[in-house]
């Protein structure tokens, strides 16, 4: 379940960008206790997410004895959405032009994916 989505341009930085999401997080959920993420936001991310919201921000990363894929725990559920989104057609390639409508028809594409299960049930 999507519990928050910011669409940015390219030149913005994943940690500056994960902030923005970040915000929107703290907004809507408070009571958020931990949030996993990958190397790429390990650094000053972490300690600013402890400050500002008292979260914890768990970096995910390799098994030092790993060589080759592995599944990691926990990021192989944001690989799976990427997934499902990439399934649509307005979110298979970069067809928009403000990030805005990006960020609308990914909520449309959850919404269907969770009214399609719940229909199932």
């Amino acid at each position: 379940m999507l519990l928050a989505c910011v669409v940015h341009p390219g030149d913005i930085q994943d940690r500056d960008g994960a902030k923005l999401v970040l915000e929107k997080l703290g907004q809507r959920f408070p009571r958020l206790q931990k949030i996993w993420a990958d190397q790429a936001y390990s650094g000053q991310l972490v300690e600013w997410v402890k400050d500002r919201w008292g979260w914890v921000l768990e970096i995910v990363k390799r098994f030092d004895t790993a060589s080759g894929f592995e599944v990691l725990p926990h990021r192989w559920i944001v690989e799976r959405t990427f997934a499902w989104l990439g399934r649509h057609r307005r979110l298979s390639k970069d067809y928009e032009v403000y990030p805005e409508t990006s960020e609308t028809m990914i909520r449309l594409a959850m919404i269907r994916l969770m009214v399609r299960r719940l229909a199932l049930t």
